[in-house]
């Protein structure tokens, strides 16, 4: 960097990720060893949809006194000169790189590779997760250096935020002109959780000098991953080609989770029925599939997820509760008719869907949503039950509902696959849009019956293909909009 001009500094943060504190912690360096130094911040629409941006200049006095000039600092980074850029999460590297604030000639890129998905990527009726590596790749290319790893990771590791993590990186690249103790002076200057901030600083130097180096330490990934252990193979999974056994057994732990071993033995039944068990390829995509149907969403799988102690011990880690205070969970639930309907044995539910009385009470109680407390007891004792509710589960209209649709969807891959394995395999998939309760399942549930009745109706027309490009269209969106547009493409009645 020209000493003679200012070094351009741009941080890109979440509410509640420490992006200020960032910015604070570089302006004290500057001012504290001699340079002039200015902040700006321009806050996004909200926590996801825009990222805060902190802008940092930093002018040496002893320049702007050997021109016996002061300097006049920027508000705002210049697309295309910015020195150092900052992110507190891969995506907002690649929003970085996006409006130009990180070029091959100039910028030093430091970045989180953790991910916090956007409300798109969340929503998204398939896999709307954008992909990490795909970013990672770009940004290389785009910037003169980059540095990442999972701060959010060492940060939780050393109980800090990924502030403390990223200043670590921003000294160890040697990029500005202070000592390391210099930086470690500016976080004891703060005063508030200095421990645990030099601790993550001093972690953070260590992974980004190994990856500066170019040394392939595991130490530096091992640091920065979250490990887990695999899950033992289930003895239900042996007899299976060997290709399809990681997910069976994967698939019967989850079942189990779900409801019981006797679940999961049901789902094994399923795949040793298929005339195609020793056929790997399509036999693993059936597996995959049948185990994400088999176990549907529904209120009591939401209210058994929401009671678990690991839910509890998440959400207290995240929030950073301490051993003196008091946690609050707040949960905003909104049953429909069709959401309580489901939740009853098959005779009943029907009976209070044909009531215009009762149908109207239930509407009329439950249009504007129910807030439970689930760190009380009382609303604890609500989603336990709610939960606990699952052992009768395989009475219920909605269990009936989905397994006799199971049963179709496997009759008909079974039949397709004797003449045409391929398009089986597209039927296979096609389980994707078949997801959540209430009005989201409605709607892909009726996308999902749109493809069955066009394989049906038009045996000698539907190729792997087509099947495929229908498939992905009613992905595309909620509405299915694109759908009905290739639909009448097609001439698909």
């Amino acid at each position: 960097m020209n000493p003679n001009n200012p070094i351009k500094i741009a941080i890109l943060a979440m509410g509640g990720e420490g992006g200020g504190v960032l910015a604070d912690w570089i302006v004290n360096l500057g001012e504290r060893n001699n340079y002039y130094a200015q902040t700006t911040s321009v806050p996004g629409v909200a926590q996801r949809t825009g990222a805060t941006i902190y802008y940092v200049e930093l002018f040496p006095k002893s320049v702007a006194e050997r021109k016996q000039k002061s300097p006049i600092l920027a508000l705002m980074p210049l697309p295309g000169d910015v020195d150092i850029v900052l992110t507190s999460e891969l995506m907002e590297a690649g929003r970085a790189i996006q409006r130009g604030l990180v070029s091959k000639e100039q910028t030093i890129l430091i970045t989180s590779t953790h991910r916090v998905y956007s409300i798109k990527e969340k929503s998204s009726i398939a896999d709307g997760r954008i992909n990490s590596q795909s970013i990672i790749n770009h940004a290389e290319k785009a910037a003169k250096h980059l540095v990442h790893f999972d701060m959010a990771q060492v940060a939780s590791n050393n109980q800090s935020v990924i502030s403390s993590v990223l200043f670590g990186a921003l000294s160890e690249t040697g990029v500005l002109p202070f000592s390391r103790a210099q930086f470690e002076d500016t976080i004891k200057q703060g005063g508030v959780g200095v421990k645990e901030s030099l601790n993550a600083f001093q972690e953070s130097c260590r992974i980004t000098a190994l990856m500066h180096q170019d040394i392939k330490d595991s130490d530096a990934t091992d640091a920065a991953a979250t490990s887990s252990d695999s899950e033992e193979s289930h003895p239900l999974s042996q007899g299976f080609p060997a290709q399809c056994q990681p997910t069976i057994n994967q698939a019967i732990y989850r079942l189990m989770d779900y409801q019981d071993r006797s679940y999961a033995e049901e789902y094994i039944q399923h795949l040793r029925s298929l005339s195609f068990s020793d056929e790997p390829e399509l036999l693993e995509v059936v597996a995959r599939h049948l185990a994400l149907w088999m176990s549907y969403e529904d209120v009591i799988r939401v209210a058994d997820l929401k009671v678990r102690n690991t839910r509890f011990q998440r959400v207290q880690k995240e929030v950073g509760v301490q051993q003196h205070q008091l946690l609050h969970i707040h949960e905003f639930l909104h049953p429909g008719l069709d959401e309580i309907c489901e939740l009853l044995p098959y005779r009943l539910g029907n009976w209070i869907k044909g009531s215009r009385l009762i149908s109207s009470f239930i509407q009329k109680l439950t249009k504007n949503g129910k807030i439970v407390r689930t760190t009380s007891l009382s609303g604890f004792f609500l989603m336990y039950l709610l939960a606990n509710w699952k052992i009768v589960r395989r009475s219920t209209q909605r269990h009936r509902s989905e397994t006799s649709e199971i049963s179709r969807w496997l009759q008909k891959i079974e039949a397709t696959s004797k003449q045409n394995p391929a398009i089986a395999h597209e039927i296979a998939l096609c389980q994707q849009l078949v997801k959540g309760y209430g009005e989201t399942h409605k709607q892909g549930f009726q996308k999902y019956s749109t493809l069955m009745r066009v394989a049906d109706s038009y045996p000698d027309l539907v190729t792997p293909y087509l099947l495929k490009e229908l498939r992905e269209a009613a992905l595309a969106d909620d509405q299915g909009s694109l759908l009905s547009e290739r639909l009448s493409h097609y001439e698909f009645a």
